[in-house]
């Protein structure tokens, strides 16, 4: 009898969270309405300035080159990040030297960080994925040597009494518990590097997201403003469910399969 409440709790959860984006959508209805102003568009109005703007071809444009200076960010951070933490989890001299040096990149405002890039290398594309590596890096770090370092020590001992070839090693022992630490890095990475790159777009770029809504912000465009912030909510959630949530299912299934 419990477990049939469970199941029936569960239904009722899932047809709740189906739910929220459309009582978001009717909420935000209901404000524009009371409102009254063009500052406070309502979601129609949003939708078919996202057509227009699609129709111009600034929105397509605008969002590829923002991907693009994402991923690459993104890519370079996690690659950096990762290497760097498994050497400072497992190297104890080395974490020291440098603890120094990720609690100042941790603590370290973006934008200071973006200022100075841009006044180095000027208002280049090179410059912001730079600034965008320096500001995600020692995130990941922090994340994947805490990781290294909750390793189970039994198990690096079973693999040198049986001389486990380190191919083997990596694929039986490292990967499957660091697994977690990297996809928390992956997803909190991900939300910061697309933040950074919209604000230091806006400081200083001839396109990209960032930039187009500085360009609303100038002239008060909310609608302009709604429309892209819609557009990129749409794309986030998109990554979240289309992708990241589908790469941790089967990492997931992996790990339990090299057990």
């Amino acid at each position: 009898m419990p477990l049939g409440g469970d199941h029936k709790t569960d239904d009722r959860l899932k047809w709740l969270g189906r739910l929220s984006l459309p009582l978001l959508i009717v909420v935000w209805q209901g404000a524009a309405l009371i409102a009254q102003s063009r500052f406070a568009p309502g979601p129609w109005s949003v939708v078919g300035r996202t057509v227009d703007l699609i129709r111009e071809g600034h929105l397509l444009a605008d969002f590829g080159q923002t991907l693009a200076r994402a991923g690459v960010a993104f890519a370079l951070a996690m690659v950096i990040g990762t290497g760097l933490g498994v050497v400072f989890g497992r190297v104890r001299w080395l974490d020291r030297l440098f603890s120094a040096w990720v609690v100042v990149g941790l603590n370290l405002p973006a934008i200071v960080v973006a200022i100075l890039c841009y006044i180095w290398l000027g208002l280049t594309d090179v410059a912001l994925v730079l600034a965008v590596v320096l500001n995600k890096v020692p995130l990941v770090v922090t994340t994947i040597r805490a990781g290294v370092r909750a390793l189970d020590p039994s198990l690096d001992e079973l693999a040198r009494v049986y001389r486990m070839p380190r191919r083997r090693w990596l694929r039986l022992i490292l990967l499957p518990q660091l697994l977690p630490h990297v996809m928390t890095a992956a997803r909190t990475g991900l939300s910061l590097v697309w933040k950074i790159v919209l604000v230091f777009e806006v400081l200083g770029s001839d396109g990209g997201v960032g930039f187009r809504v500085g360009v609303f912000f100038q002239f008060f465009d909310m609608t302009g403003i709604l429309a892209y912030t819609v557009c990129f909510v749409a794309l986030v959630l998109g990554l979240e469910y289309g992708c990241l949530r589908p790469v941790e299912w089967r990492m997931t299934r992996w790990r339990m399969d090299q057990r």
